[in-house]
């Protein structure tokens, strides 16, 4: 059945609630900590103390995280209207993070209910000089994220239904998750998810494989993730694979760009050339701007030129997410691209 409405949001997604602690380190450092580089890493709250303890005399940044939180704060400082529902602590940092969503003019359920008792999640996201990051994530209270932070009425008023890929490492994040697929699904709303890391693809590929399922319009990985996922370096084979789980499948490259994939047709879309710093959020900044250019009714191919301009700016700076002032001159360029 298709959503006939004038739809409340252009996304609505699911995932976790991380504050992000942003570390500059070196390849030994990394080592000495025994942190597994280039992946996340999923910690409990004696190893965080541990790494804190070793990073003790380091400076670090702190922002509002995690993969889908990137992702709705990129599409609503372009100008797009987005959801997030997730699960914080009634602590600082979860006052931080929903403070966060509401400076970037994102609708939450955090502020329709309590806060949950504990410790707010954490993600502390180690940078080495080759801008490779490598993160060591303590859930906290998003562990136990679950279908009570669902808007039932808000997914069926939105454009795209979004779901983490991480989510897929949380029983009951998962089960959230997958009931929200079918209140999307039932009322014609498009579907997308990312495969997130191949940490997840290795230890939880049952809960991405359920969240992927049939049906899914949008798929966004990167080569190594896509590699992982079909068991082959071959390129070809890859995207052949690929095309059979959505509609829409955006294969990231790095500096070599992203191949969309459609259809069966392949559409090859150059990188910006910037000198990498940080890869944090790179990612999470792509499906944000690609969303945010087809539910604008841009072509997929324009998303995609946006979507990697966007990644370049994040990628060439220090940290996951980019100032407002940033993203309108981005828009501006975006516009004089499209010739509007």
């Amino acid at each position: 059945m298709a959503n006939t409405t004038s739809p409340t949001y252009d996304l609505y997604a699911i995932g976790n609630a991380l504050v992000d602690s942003e570390f500059e380190v070196s390849d030994a450092h990394l080592l000495a900590m025994g942190v597994d580089k280039r992946h996340m890493t999923l910690i409990d709250e004696a190893r965080r103390a541990e790494l804190l303890g070793h990073l003790s005399s380091t400076s670090s940044r702190r922002t509002g995280g995690g993969s889908a939180g990137n992702t709705v704060v990129a599409l609503s400082q372009l100008g797009g209207r987005a959801f997030y529902s997730c699960r914080v602590a009634d602590d600082e940092l979860g006052k931080f993070y929903t403070q966060d969503l509401v400076n970037n003019q994102v609708a939450t359920n955090l502020t329709h209910a309590q806060p949950a008792p504990g410790q707010t999640g954490s993600c502390m996201v180690m940078v080495t000089p080759d801008a490779e990051r490598s993160m060591s994530t303590f859930l906290g209270a998003t562990a136990d994220l679950d279908h009570t932070a669902l808007h039932e009425q808000d997914i069926a008023a939105s454009r795209i239904y979004y779901m983490e890929g991480y989510l897929a490492a949380s029983p009951t994040g998962l089960q959230a998750a997958l009931k929200g697929r079918q209140i999307a699904q039932d009322a014609g709303v498009a579907l997308a998810t990312t495969l997130s890391d191949v940490s997840m693809i290795n230890f939880c590929r049952p809960g991405l494989d359920a969240i992927v399922g049939t049906g899914l319009t949008y798929l966004f990985c990167n080569e190594e993730e896509a590699q992982v996922w079909c068991g082959t370096q071959d390129l070809q084979a890859i995207t052949g694979q690929l095309s059979q789980l959505a509609r829409i499948v955006c294969l990231t490259r790095g500096p070599q760009g992203c191949v969309v994939i459609e259809g069966g047709q392949q559409t090859v879309v150059p990188a910006a050339v910037v000198k990498a710093l940080d890869t944090n959020g790179a990612g999470d900044m792509f499906a944000g701007a690609f969303l945010y250019a087809v539910t604008q009714g841009h072509n997929h191919t324009q998303a995609a030129w946006l979507a990697n301009q966007a990644a370049a700016l994040v990628v060439s700076q220090y940290g996951n997410r980019l100032t407002p002032a940033i993203m309108d001159g981005l828009k501006t360029r975006y516009t004089a691209y499209m010739g509007i």
